[in-house]
């Protein structure tokens, strides 16, 4: 049997503060969401359209983001799509399609952040900060 493919690369801004909990084993887990914009043209006319996307972090990851990811920074994010059902308080059937984030980087640069601390503390030098994505700059859409 072969394995298939679940990756996820996401560029986007946080919606909120990623909220922190705990499970009872003692394991963190920090849910989050980001919204991700895209640029288009249709008929002649410059549109744009938003797409929000709930993700999720567990243990060290989920810590770290919610310590220093704050409401409207931009980040990258890589992981996995994951599907969860589960029966409501009323019975209800639900379900929800969620990234399970393994990696994630801080793209806003030490300028742009708010607060002055470029979310927190980023270590690298800012000769050496990844510069923002510009999606024009993508030779396909």
């Amino acid at each position: 049997m072969s394995n298939d493919i679940n990756k996820v690369i996401l560029i986007g801004r946080l919606t909120r503060e990623p909220e922190l909990k705990y499970i009872p084993s003692g394991t963190a887990v920090a849910n989050f969401s980001l919204a991700s914009n895209k640029s288009f043209t249709q008929n002649g006319e410059k549109k744009e359209s938003t797409s929000f996307f709930n993700c999720i972090a567990w243990g060290k990851l989920g810590e770290i983001m919610a310590q220093y990811c704050k409401k409207g920074h931009r980040i990258g994010i890589e992981g996995k799509l994951q599907q969860r059902s589960w029966e409501d308080k009323d019975g209800n059937k639900r379900s929800v399609v969620e990234i399970v984030v393994d990696n994630f980087q801080f793209l806003d640069s030490k300028k742009d952040d708010d607060s002055g601390d470029n979310a927190g503390g980023n270590p690298v030098p800012e000769d050496d900060q990844q510069k923002p994505f510009d999606p024009d700059s993508i030779p396909f859409n």
